[in-house]
């Protein structure tokens, strides 16, 4: 019996619980997917999305954060978004905006740091089909090298994107709709060129900056690692528990390598269950097998007495207590 089915048949034999209270086991998703980003959608069900090793862009379905079903793909060959034509599908980010479900994409191929860009697609159902918008702008137009990874937030009533890899995390303001760049709006840097992956985190007065520094893709090579700062500004400074700022590189490690994940790291956004506890997904190489690609991880995120996100024992979990759901 596979462990998918053995936790399935847990969570059934304590269902009259107020919680099903069951343990998972890494990973969760056991399939190279890349670069995660999720929402808990309008059905109650978590969507993942990932970079495309899964031709066009995958979609994975969870009630639990822990069992994935892979359930298509947010594009087909015929609606491939065709910014940069030979580039591939990295590091999606999904939001929900308004009624609409909006992925933010990077189109890029290895080297072309001036060539990649951003875009952008909508869908009224998180399964999709997702309609393609074009792009938002491309690294030579904007004038930021490697214009990859992009992450989506709201504040005081605005909307901006930020994004970057290893060349600057920069954020600039958006259209109403989230669709495209503000008119007259320039990029303005958070973050030197120590990271990429961006996720920014609102809690408690404070923007918790997220990223992965390292090589992310080199198996068991790999030396990602999972960084965060801090700022009580959207636009900073950001600086990590010592005080060094992020435009200097200074970030705080929060996850690293364990003897069975190598190069654990570009984390989705962090996202609640039932009872309130807090989550993230991220990718890594089991280092029994690194030659099956960047699988998918789940642990839980603590904050400690200083405000500060914390994620498991500073390393990837084998097993731990699984998300609480109502039932």
């Amino acid at each position: 019996m596979n462990k998918t089915i053995m936790t399935m048949l847990a969570g059934i034999a304590i269902s009259g619980c107020a919680y099903a209270a069951d343990v998972y086991h890494n990973p969760v998703i056991d399939r190279s997917a890349p670069d995660p980003t999720v929402i808990r959608a309008d059905d109650g069900n978590y969507y993942l999305y990932a970079t495309e090793n899964v031709r066009n862009l995958p979609i994975f379905r969870s009630p639990d954060l822990v069992n994935w079903t892979l359930i298509g793909t947010a594009f087909t060959d015929e609606t491939r978004p065709q910014m940069v034509p030979d580039g591939n599908i990295w590091a999606p980010d999904i939001q929900k905006i308004g009624d609409k479900y909006v992925l933010y994409y990077s189109k890029s191929r290895w080297g072309g740091e001036w060539e990649c860009g951003i875009g952008v697609a909508t869908a009224d159902s998180p399964a999709g089909p997702f309609t393609d918008h074009g792009k938002l702008f491309i690294s030579n137009e904007i004038g930021v090298q490697n214009s990859i990874d992009p992450v989506y937030i709201e504040a005081d009533g605005k909307k901006y994107l930020f994004w970057g890899s290893f060349r600057g995390i920069y954020g600039i303001e958006l259209t109403p709709d989230g669709l495209g760049v503000k008119e007259g709006a320039k990029p303005r840097q958070i973050a030197g060129g120590l990271t990429e992956g961006t996720y920014i985190i609102p809690r408690d007065g404070y923007y918790y900056l997220i990223g992965s520094a390292g090589t992310c893709c080199e198996g068991e090579r790999s030396t990602y690692r999972v960084m965060v700062a801090r700022s009580k500004d959207l636009f900073g400074p950001y600086v990590d528990d010592q005080g060094r700022k992020a435009m200097d590189d200074g970030f705080m490690k929060i996850l690293e390598r364990s003897d069975k994940v190598i190069g654990p790291g570009h984390n989705s956004n962090f996202v609640q269950d039932d009872a309130g506890q807090w989550w993230v997904l991220y990718h890594g190489f089991d280092a029994a097998a690194p030659d099956a690609g960047r699988k998918v991880y789940l642990d839980k995120v603590e904050w400690d007495k200083d405000g500060w996100p914390r994620i498991a024992n500073g390393e990837p979990s084998e097993s731990s207590p699984a998300p609480k759901f109502k039932r």
